[in-house]
């Protein structure tokens, strides 16, 4: 079995203990990876503190060495993406596609500038605001996309003058481990520290006394709990948490035309995306042609082992995810719902999930108003627009949604009413590493991505120099 090391200040760290890692298509361990003790996590700290002296100086260095790491991701390991689909389950085409992005959003942040703003330039007196690195940050991340998200808060902590210790999630830490093995070889020691834990060493992470500011992605449930761990001592937070993604269908559609479109923006990395359509709103006369529609692309999507040719979805990731998917579809059938397509386990082995639709179902059940966060999708018929809006709206969620209209101008003037941080018109899932991403409500707090996610790696200071 092959032996995946933490980094602490530039070196590869075994551990004292392991754990095991699951492989989601099989449902057994295939790997043990480090579980760091809390003296190992003290080592990795101290060693973000000691090299962000000299790391926060030069901007112009942290900018090549960032461009170095984006040039060693784009001709990544060998065994990188197989890893990453032996992992987390996703298709090996859609692992070297994660990669790739990784890489590139890398690339992009590196180019960058941290802004400094002029307010005063005169005789009197030169007033300034500039920028600066809060500290060390602890970057937490989630199973869905291991490396792309680690990359969102790596590169714009870093790039603004940060040192950084990463944990990834305990179901998803191999890739991010040999991400750390990489970067620890272009990167100086202690600027960026890669540990593998459960969640209690989460919960360390965010009340160690070292960081300034925490970055994390996941669920609104521990988000909170980040938010209340990191309050005592005032650290700053970004929290990426759940969506429940609503999608807006007009009357006006070629239903033909949009039908894959909302699928692939449901079922993409089986749904396992915060941003995902978690439901579709439908015109009570488009219902059974939009049932049939989807119904029909979920019957015929090939489901199987990431590594096995022509697999389009994956497994849900781990057995917690899975039993709730079961869970609220299982609901949804108490309540009267029409399973369309699937509904059921597939096979003995892994956590197969049937790619479902469902109808007859609607606001008031859990899988409407919950964030399922896998391979069922609930479609939901209405009377008029402004209902399917409020319907919409009527959640603690906010992450973002999609509107879909033969009349683009209609379909903004819709999309501006509902209330999330990206509203999208005829697309779902358009993310890219120039727009800011981050939610309203319980969606999170503060943004990530372009200058505005790098800015929040930032505190301002004023500089007011009186010249007479």
């Amino acid at each position: 079995m092959a032996e995946y090391t933490m980094t602490i200040d530039g070196k590869g760290v075994k551990g004292s203990k392991t754990v095991g890692v699951v492989n989601p298509a099989t449902g057994k361990v295939f790997a043990q990876v480090p579980d760091c003790t809390r003296a190992e996590l003290d080592q990795a700290m101290e060693a973000a503190k000691r090299a962000f002296g000299s790391w926060s100086r030069d901007l112009s260095a942290r900018r090549n060495l960032l461009n170095e790491c984006a040039a060693a991701l784009q001709s990544p390991p060998e065994g990188l993406a197989r890893m990453l689909t032996q992992e987390q389950g996703k298709p090996l085409a859609k692992a070297s596609q994660e990669i790739m992005g990784t890489a590139l959003w890398c690339q992009y942040t590196a180019s960058l500038d941290i802004p400094n703003e002029v307010i005063q330039d005169n005789a009197a007196g030169k007033v300034e605001i500039r920028r600066k690195p809060v500290g060390v940050v602890a970057a937490i991340t989630p199973w869905n996309y291991p490396i792309m998200l680690a990359m969102w808060k790596i590169a714009p902590a870093l790039l603004a003058g940060n040192t950084v210790v990463l944990k990834p999630s305990p179901f998803t830490p191999i890739t991010s481990l040999m991400l750390g093995e990489v970067l620890r070889g272009i990167l100086p020691p202690g600027v960026l520290n890669v540990v593998s834990g459960g969640d209690e060493l989460g919960a360390w992470m965010t009340s160690h006394p070292v960081p300034r500011k925490i970055s994390f992605t996941g669920s609104v449930e521990t988000g909170k709990k980040v938010a209340a761990s990191a309050a005592p001592d005032l650290k700053r937070f970004t929290l990426e948490l759940g969506g429940n993604d609503a999608a807006i269908v007009l009357a006006d559609v070629d239903l033909s035309a949009v039908a894959p479109k909302i699928f692939w923006g449901a079922f993409e990395n089986s749904g396992q995306i915060c941003s995902a359509i978690k439901r579709v709103y439908v015109p009570e006369a488009m219902y059974p042609s939009m049932l049939e529609k989807l119904g029909e692309l979920a019957k015929n999507v090939k489901v199987g082992d990431g590594l096995e040719a022509g697999t389009e979805l994956g497994p849900i990731n781990n057995k917690p995810q899975f039993e709730r998917v079961t869970e609220l579809v299982e609901d949804a059938k108490k309540h009267g719902a029409k399973i369309v397509t699937g509904g059921s386990r597939m096979g003995k082995d892994g956590y197969f999930f049937q790619p479902t639709i469902v109808g007859g179902i609607s606001d008031g059940v859990r899988l409407v108003d919950e964030e399922q966060f896998g391979p069922a999708l609930p479609i939901i018929p209405y009377k008029d627009v402004d209902d399917a809006v409020r319907r919409a709206n009527a959640t603690t969620y906010g992450l973002s949604g999609s509107v879909w209209s033969s009349n683009p101008d209609r379909g903004a003037e819709v999309a501006a009413q509902l209330e999330c941080g990206s509203a999208w018109v005829n697309q779902h899932l358009a993310i890219a590493p120039n727009l800011p991403f981050g939610g309203a409500k319980w969606s999170g707090i503060g943004v990530e991505n372009g200058t505005w996610g790098l800015l929040g790696f930032t505190e301002i200071q004023v500089v007011n120099v009186a010249r007479n």
